[in-house]
């Protein structure tokens, strides 16, 4: 099943999908900001085009792990999502998702010239990878206690 993972952002939108298996992420597409339900009308077009069977939006949180002001928008996000599709809809803690980003473009030794502008769609595959990863984990985890 693919998962289509976002990062919403102020100006923009990181898009980011996972292969059939649900193992890896790669980015998609950054979609500009416009408000949102025209935000949750493109994001449930876009899942569907991809045949998703799920979306996971990051959700930043304060250091106590409660929503901060961009995380409460993410979850109105989610909830506007939710009234326009019947694809499971999930909020993923997406604390330093940004930051990583940029420090995975240095660590790749991409220039500084290109490490300027958009990380919405790095911080989209960040936030979906470590859903994956704990997705993965979890059932690695249930298959070999049993």
């Amino acid at each position: 099943m693919r998962i289509i993972g976002i990062d919403p952002g102020e100006k923009n939108i990181g898009v980011a999908i996972s292969d059939p298996t649900g193992t890896l992420a790669r980015p998609l597409m950054i979609l500009q900001h416009v408000s949102r339900q025209d935000d949750a009308h493109n994001l449930v077009r876009v899942a569907g085009e991809e045949n998703a069977g799920k979306i996971v939006i990051g959700m930043a949180t304060d250091l106590d792990g409660k929503p901060n002001l961009s995380g409460r928008k993410a979850r109105r996000l989610a909830a506007e999502i939710r009234t326009k599709t019947t694809i499971p809809v999930e909020l993923w803690d997406e604390s330093f998702s940004t930051q990583i980003a940029r420090k995975a473009k240095l660590q790749v030794g991409t220039r500084r010239k290109f490490r300027q502008g958009h990380l919405d769609d790095i911080a989209a595959v960040i936030i979906l990878q470590s859903y994956l990863d704990y997705q993965n984990k979890s059932q690695f985890n249930a298959t070999n206690t049993t």
